[in-house]
């Protein structure tokens, strides 16, 4: 097969000129907004466990968490990263034969199955079973709500559209992690079962959904049952388009992006709990008291005496800030060519990261947190943005399958090398054990401490203030190691796209105009 005709989709990794602003949003379609909000509640549900799932496994078991080391927690992120990103390379193409509707029903009803797993089995096993339902679940739906997407956009308001998307999902990104602070402060249960509730909204909106050209779909079907079109095997027709180098080159380049990427949510809320004291932000806003009012403890996500952030509080700033302006950063994205839109991303974020690793101060990581998330809202829409406008028409949830190796790659790996790293390094309880063998504690009195409480443990027998003491500890160590060397990968990955796009834009002026 020549080049020309192995590359029949060309054309689409050539930037389109976009609409305007208003122009681009008056465009976009009434199944675009269903799918969107399909997405805003899935995801309302998904980050009110996926946010402060590691402090839930490594919370002491006296305070209700799994009562895990950090390292045991990569295990299940390990699993649960790998299965919700690989289900959907592998089931893409199954959604567009089998219709979208269809497999969103499926995923939901899976998903369910996973909250009401964690809430019944609040053991580190439960969590493992209920974390790989639920990745199941997310990953079937992935590709029927992002096909559905591409389908009912096109290459002229295509930036906006998935700016737009991003910014809908954020709205229950953000809602998520506040639940979820409330919520758990009670008892973990009362989380999972308000998540299993939430995501079966999903029925109601699925009575709302017709999928975008369902009828060519239909006929597609019919022909092939017929024997007027003779259809490949699915698994060979997926490889044989991964096989094709601008393709795969990218999701390879696109690995180590995912893999510093996540841990931003993976490894981040373990970090603000430990090292963090987020009350001096409630003191600058409410006074040292801090703030008596319901409505400021849930929606800055603070604990319920209304003295400080909790962690996934302080995190939540990445969903709200793209819940507010993520259409104005899609606005500018569309104005520059996608590649160069990740790339400025991806820069954005090695700051960010770098920031994390050498400063502790809550209104340093505050600040670190809006450039993460700037970053964020130039790179992550605009992958699925990229991937999905060069995907040929009939291989879209295909082609949006494929993007999720990228993360079973890299966030996979991160999923457990971020956390172990952390442990390693950084992890308050691990580097408390090792002072206490340091200073004369003998191994057994070390051993008897349950996991998450050796920091507390050495404050009771050093006499020292909680505050002194995390300051020797961090003082001690290197703590910031994680952030620089996931900064360090997002630079070599910024690198990697750089050359790529120098390619790709050689191989579309290489090709014959159409």
């Amino acid at each position: 097969m020549s080049e020309n005709n192995n590359m029949n989709n060309t054309p689409g990794f050539a930037d389109v000129k976009q609409l305007g602003l208003f122009a681009s949003i008056a465009s976009l379609s009434y199944v675009f907004w269903i799918v969107g909000g399909m997405e805003m509640v899935e995801r309302l549900a998904y980050y009110g466990v996926r946010t402060v799932a590691g402090i839930y496994a490594t919370d002491a078991k006296s305070i209700g968490g799994l009562g895990v080391t950090a390292t045991d927690l990569g295990v299940i992120f390990l699993i649960w990263a790998f299965v919700q990103s690989l289900v959907p390379a592998l089931i893409g193409g199954l959604s567009d034969r089998l219709g979208y509707k269809l497999t969103i029903f499926i995923s939901t009803v899976v998903k369910i199955a996973g909250y009401l797993i964690m809430a019944y089995y609040p053991t580190f096993m439960g969590f493992t079973v209920g974390a790989i339902v639920l990745a199941t679940g997310t990953g079937i739906f992935k590709p029927g709500v992002q096909g559905t997407l591409v389908k009912s956009t096109n290459r002229e308001n295509s930036s906006m559209a998935w700016g737009i998307f991003y910014q809908t999902v954020n709205i229950g990104g953000w809602l998520g992690p506040l639940m979820a602070a409330q919520l758990r402060q009670l008892s973990w249960d009362n989380l999972f079962f308000a998540c299993a509730a939430i995501i079966s909204l999903n029925f109601i909106l699925l009575l709302t959904y017709k999928e975008p050209n369902i009828e060519e779909r239909l006929e597609h079907r019919r022909k092939v049952k017929s024997g007027e079109i003779k259809e490949k095997n699915l698994i060979m027709q997926s490889l044989e388009e991964l096989a094709k180098p601008q393709l795969s080159i990218f999701l390879l380049i696109m690995s180590g992006f995912w893999f510093m990427f996540n841990a931003f949510f993976d490894v981040l809320p373990l970090h603000i709990r430990d090292w963090v004291d987020t009350s001096v932000i409630v003191s600058d806003l409410f006074g040292t008291a801090g703030t008596e009012s319901g409505f400021w403890i849930f929606i800055l996500g603070m604990n319920q005496e209304g003295t400080a952030l909790m962690p996934e509080g302080l995190l939540n700033v990445n969903a709200g800030l793209i819940m507010l302006t993520c259409f104005l950063y899609a606005h500018v994205s569309g104005k520059l060519r996608a590649i160069n839109s990740i790339i400025l991303g991806t820069i954005l974020q090695a700051i960010a990261f770098f920031m994390f690793g050498y400063e502790t101060a809550a209104w340093v990581i505050l600040i670190g947190i809006l450039i993460f998330s700037s970053g964020e809202m130039f790179s992550s829409p605009k992958f699925l943005e990229f991937v999905g406008n060069f995907a040929p028409s009939d291989k879209k949830a295909m082609y949006l399958g494929f993007s999720q190796l990228p993360q079973a790659l890299g966030w996979a790996a991160e999923s457990f090398i971020g956390p172990w790293l952390y442990d390693l390094y950084a992890a308050k309880d691990s580097l408390s054990r090792n002072y206490m063998g340091d200073n004369g504690f003998s191994s057994t009195e070390i051993a008897a401490v349950p996991i998450g409480e050796a920091f507390t443990y050495l404050v009771a027998k050093t006499g020292e203030s909680t505050e002194t003491m995390t300051r020797i500890l961090y003082d001690a160590n290197n703590v910031g190691m994680v952030w620089n060397l996931m900064a360090i990968v997002a630079i070599i990955t910024a690198i990697g796209l750089y050359f790529y796009g120098k390619w790709v834009v050689a191989l579309v002026k290489s090709q014959p105009e159409v």
